[in-house]
């Protein structure tokens, strides 16, 4: 059956092939449907004529009802502009243009009754509107609907004469073809529960609104409807992951994990390590494949709990694989893994794409026999060439930096699925991890081994050089070594930023005493490698890079983050780097140089910075901030559709009040034949762009 929602937009009167090609390529408009969900950003009220002699400068948008009794061109060149004389019997004001002149003495005449639109400012004595909307008053297709709707449009768009006026325009066309209403998408029975307004009704009045309250319910079940369905296919997958899919039992605490525990362990585990270890154990024993996310600051001891439920498996007779993003952090973890592990009868191994030949060969014909228990590795561990023998639990560090397909190969490599144990770094608000990560279940590691001292941040200003030159070479005379980072390898010719050769040389200049290193992406994982080795071994005291360390180098006497340019960074990435010092008992700093010149979000970013560092509370400001899009690892997430309304950084009430909604739903009808819940779960089916199971694999 034809929707008429769905045909194409350039049939839409006013569009045309055109038009249509730049609504699709500049707002991803393509059908009638998304257009009609291109709702407006504001709106303005336009039920009151004001008259002239009440106007005064500064007052929001005002609109008038009189006539232009003459037309006058004043200045010169670039300053030359059009003043209309305006008058509605109370007064006289200037309506003012400084372009498109010619247009506008074709279109408006004199002593012609028009309704004005605009903003009142002054301009010497006297009161203008600058470039104000003029509508024929006998003409005024939008006067009964009191408030006037206004759509972001790009600047290719005004060109073509898409503005804002015209998209309303469009959305007037379209919904004069809507001859019908669209059918309802959420269920009776939701929509009287939770007395949500039917969905024809609500997206009328998203684009012609009577009244502040009309659009606030309007949005509300827009936004209900919306997060309701992502809660859904999330809790759906979820609940029939749980039932259909069991999982390896290992119901022994053997001598490995007890040996480990009582001889070998280096430091005494925190009980927020103890709580989440207890968690693992319970999963991996329930019969039920694991499937849980793991958070936890830097520095927290998230590898350690790595490596004790890495122990559990094999206690139980099954391998390991543990894939991290980068070369350098596969290889911290086979140096801890194999220091930690000595003495005890586990074989461990690493490997990477650097590791060729007959080493490789061995590797893979001892995995295959099940000789190797431990496999770390880099995306080397997805070749079809690397098999396991009795692969038993899966551990994903840094898990936002692999692709959703990328990690699914992993364990496809068992005809049975492995646990899984996915590991960030990266705190992830509550919001976020109940849409990205709604299907797994959560432990967080929420305090610092004992000793750990809080990493002290500064704001400094690039005018402070000396000082913070004084601050490096105390640390440096006590022993300690440096960090310094920048934000590009090479000269911007767009943007006025320090590059790291530039800085490179500048602190060979200020440090000749010292031995200076550089690490950045450009370089072979060699050339990194041997760079960050020397550091390791105090060979040098400062290195200078960009953030290809802010994953994979644990240097515990560095006691110093200099962060060159930090307005270029977003928070998330500024913990993470700071995340690099504070890893011994001595105290440590984070320096944030920047010029005087910050926008208001970057000062927001520096104030948070140096008043916490707590992850979690970093994380829910960088979501504040910056909204959901642009945070790590959310383009990888398999949410199942884009939100065209609801905001992730603003609903989260409503997000979890959604969440048992749909957690209801999925419990009273979990085989989903229920009529009362059949539009749901067609709804769901319509929605969803393909069939794969993202909350095996996410």
């Amino acid at each position: 059956m034809f929707d008429i929602a769905d045909r194409d937009i350039k049939f839409l009167p006013g569009v045309g092939p055109q038009r249509a090609a730049l609504l699709e390529k500049e707002l991803n408009i393509r059908t009638y449907r998304d257009l009609l969900y291109y709702f407006p950003y504001k709106y303005i009220d336009r039920s009151r004529l004001f008259q002239i002699r009440e106007l005064v400068a500064d007052m929001p948008y005002v609109q008038l009802s009189g006539e232009i009794t003459s037309f006058e061109t004043v200045g010169e060149g670039y300053q030359k502009r059009l003043v209309a004389h305006f008058t509605d019997g109370t007064g006289e004001i200037d309506l003012v243009w400084f372009k498109g002149l010619k247009y506008v003495t074709d279109r408006y005449k004199v002593h012609t009754p028009y309704v004005v639109f605009g903003k009142p400012s002054q301009y010497g004595t006297k009161i203008n509107i600058a470039h104000p909307d003029l509508d024929a008053a006998d003409k005024i297709v939008f006067s009964t609907m009191g408030m006037q709707p206004y759509y972001n449009t790009t600047e290719k768009m005004k060109r073509a004469g898409l503005n804002s006026r015209m998209m309303e325009k469009l959305t007037h066309a379209l919904m004069e073809q809507l001859k019908e209403p669209l059918p309802e998408t959420l269920p009776e029975c939701v929509l009287k529960e939770h007395k949500l307004a039917p969905l024809m009704e609500s997206l009328r009045t998203m684009h012609y609104p009577n009244s502040d309250e009309s659009v606030r319910m309007a949005r509300y079940r827009l936004k209900f409807e919306e997060l309701f369905y992502v809660q859904l296919n999330i809790l759906r997958y979820t609940h029939d992951r749980r039932r259909q899919r069991g999982g390896f039992v290992f119901p022994r605490v053997g001598e490995l994990f007890n040996g480990f525990y009582h001889d070998h362990l280096p430091f005494a585990l925190t009980n927020a390590q103890k709580r989440v270890l207890r968690e693992i154990r319970q999963d991996m024993g329930s019969g039920k494949q694991m499937n849980r996310l793991l958070q936890g600051d830097v520095g927290s001891g998230k590898t350690m709990v790595a490596l004790m439920s890495a122990l559990l498996a094999v206690d139980n007779h099954f391998q390991v694989s543990i894939m991290a993003p980068t070369e350098i952090l596969a290889e911290q973890h086979a140096e801890t893994f194999a220091k930690q592990l000595e003495g005890l009868p586990v074989k461990c191994a690493l490997l990477t794409g650097s590791v060729k030949g007959k080493k490789r060969e061995a590797i893979l014909k001892e995995l295959a026999e099940g000789e190797i228990q431990i496999l770390i590795g880099t995306h080397a561990l997805l070749e079809d060439t690397v098999k396991f023998h009795n692969l038993g639990l899966v551990v994903i560090d840094e898990q936002h930096r692999f692709g959703v397909a990328q990690r699914a190969r992993l364990w496809n490599k068992n005809v049975y699925a492995p646990h899984v144990l996915v590991m960030t770094a990266t705190p992830i608000p509550r919001t976020l991890a109940m849409t990205l990560y709604g299907d797994l279940d959560v432990s967080v590691i929420d305090e610092l081994p004992p000793g750990r001292k809080p990493v002290k941040t500064l704001h400094q200003y690039d005018a402070q050089r000396v000082s913070i030159n004084r601050g490096i070479r105390q640390q440096i005379e006590q022993g300690r070594q440096v960090y310094v980072v920048y934000p590009l390898i090479k000269e911007s010719e767009k943007i006025d930023l320090k590059n790291l050769e530039e800085g490179y040389r500048q602190m060979v200049e200020d440090f000749p005493d010292y031995e200076i290193c550089m690490v950045h992406g450009k370089m072979t994982p060699a050339e990194k490698e041997a760079e960050m080795q020397r550091f390791a071994n105090h060979e040098t005291h400062i290195m200078v890079a960009t953030t290809v360390i802010e994953v994979g180098v644990n240097v515990p006497n560095a006691s110093v983050m200099v962060i060159e340019n930090a307005e270029r960074f977003g928070l998330s990435q500024l913990h993470q780097l700071r995340g690099r010092v504070g890893r011994g008992a001595d105290q440590s700093y984070c320096i944030l140089v920047t010029g005087y010149k910050l926008s208001e979000d970057t000062r927001k970013r520096i104030e948070i910075m140096t008043q916490t560092n707590d992850g979690f509370e970093i994380a829910e400001a960088d979501l504040k901030l910056r909204g959901p899009g642009d945070l790590e690892g959310t383009q990888q997430s398999g949410l199942a559709f884009n939100l065209r309304i609801a905001n992730l950084a603003k609903d989260g009430q409503l997000l979890a009040y959604v969440r048992d909604v749909a957690a209801r739903i999925v419990e009273e009808d979990p085989d989903r034949n229920k009529p009362e819940y059949a539009l749901a779960w067609s709804q769901l089916q319509k929605l969803r762009k393909n069939n794969v199971d993202w909350s095996s694999i996410s």
